[in-house]
């Protein structure tokens, strides 16, 4: 039955059929193999319906919608011109402002493919013209975006804590050390990459520009205390604080910056349902295809296999890695997350892995694979929005992808980079 079903999906997939597609397939021939016909259907139906039932999920349209209305509105050029006016004159400082409003609007938005837009569209030019090249600016609007999957707050962390049944307030806190580990290896790369490269430095603004680029991003800084200081004061709950991020943002663009019309929210708010729909879909399919293949056992299956029950914490931590790593090569993070951790999570458990480290390990690791070739679909973001081609969109990235890999790997040794704020956090 497995050869059937994953036969099945793959077949699907090489014809261009959308993900959720070969998802529901997959169950469809699942529900009908194991229960000898369609009079189980209903179950399946069900099992659908069961997956976008977590209030929890309420967050994700809630916080797609609050970075669309940032990216269409000024919120990201005044966290840009902030983090520009006090780095900007260092050695690679337009490549470290670009790195760090990527960490910034990934605090305020939790999607990659919003990051991307947001800054790589303002500041993608500016670093041409300094003497970037296209293909070093490009690996790096891609690559840092993958801090936004980590900042809080995370979408992926929120599916992740959806299917797995884990604390995403937890979770979203324990994001916040790899973040910004990577955002300290990708500033010092960036360093590297002008002093090798004879990269003129931008002029040094003065302190009467910092303040003003410090009271123009006061608004926008907001976000983050809500979210964070939200959530870790107790006043909010993740979802709640989605919530609250929606009317922030709806505050600024429309009553306080006032660059977005009636009209122009319309419009945003289509894009975020239209976006919304295709991701509850795949969670609700994702639901169903987790049941059949845990009815089945095929988990159990397929790791024992591998012998994975012998392979100990640190072997089990890197199977996960690479499967998820591997996985998002091809397929979106959100259908990776929704068909592995299921698989995974009777072995997380029996070798005693703290859940919030395993699912910081695996938001790094999707977030990796989005980026890296040959299909991670934060490429195509780029390609779709930066009119490059394929090539010189991934040209750049091997550097990047090193050391995202790295932090994996510190992760898997050192899990108090994750743990520490959440420990602090929570009192354990």
């Amino acid at each position: 039955m497995a050869l059937a079903i994953f036969g099945t999906m793959i077949v699907l997939l090489l014809l261009g059929f959308p993900m959720m597609i070969p998802l529901i397939a997959g169950s469809l021939i699942g529900f009908v193999t194991l229960f000898q016909g369609f009079g189980q259907l209903d179950t399946m139906v069900q099992q659908i319906l069961g997956g976008i039932q977590p209030a929890s999920l309420i967050a994700v349209p809630m916080f797609i919608f609050a970075a669309d209305i940032m990216t269409r509105g000024q919120s990201a050029n005044r966290l840009i011109d902030l983090v520009m006016s006090f780095v900007g004159h260092l050695k690679g400082g337009l490549a470290v402002t670009t790195a760090a409003a990527c960490t910034l609007f990934g605090a305020v938005s939790g999607s990659t493919q919003a990051t991307v837009v947001a800054v790589g569209g303002p500041l993608r030019p500016r670093m041409i013209k300094a003497g970037y090249k296209d293909s070093f600016v490009l690996a790096l609007i891609v690559n840092a975006s993958d801090i936004a999957f980590l900042i809080p707050p995370s979408i992926g962390m929120i599916i992740y804590g959806v299917v797995s049944g884990t604390s995403i307030s937890e979770l979203f806190i324990a994001g916040i050390g790899p973040g910004l580990l990577i955002l300290l290896l990708f500033s010092i790369y960036s360093y590297i990459y002008a002093v090798r490269n004879n990269v003129p430095t931008e002029p040094k603004a003065s302190w009467a520009a910092r303040g003003r680029a410090i009271r123009r991003a006061l608004w926008p800084l907001g976000f983050p205390v809500i979210i964070v200081g939200g959530i870790y004061g107790g006043i909010f709950s993740p979802t709640e604080a989605a919530a609250a991020c929606v009317l922030y943002a709806l505050l600024l663009e429309m009553g306080i910056f006032r660059e977005m019309s009636v009209q122009q929210l319309y419009a945003t708010a289509k894009s975020t349902g239209l976006i919304t729909a295709v991701v509850f879909i795949l969670v609700g399919a994702g639901a169903a295809f987790s049941y059949v293949i845990s009815f089945a056992q095929i988990p159990q299956q397929v790791l024992g296999s591998i012998g994975i029950n012998e392979m100990g914490q640190y072997g089990v931590l890197f199977t996960i890695s690479i499967a998820f790593f591997v996985g998002c090569m091809f397929v979106d993070p959100i259908v990776v997350i929704l068909i592995l951790v299921p698989i995974f999570a009777p072995v997380v458990q029996s070798v005693g892995l703290d859940p919030v480290l395993v699912g910081t390990i695996i938001t790094l690791q999707v977030a990796i694979g989005s980026a890296t070739p040959p299909f991670g679909c934060d490429i195509f973001t780029a390609i779709a929005v930066f009119k490059r081609p394929y090539a010189e969109v991934v040209k750049g990235t091997p550097p990047f992808i090193a050391m995202l890999l790295s932090v994996s790997v510190l992760l898997i040794f050192f899990p108090q980079i994750a743990l520490f704020l959440r420990d602090v956090a929570f009192g354990k």
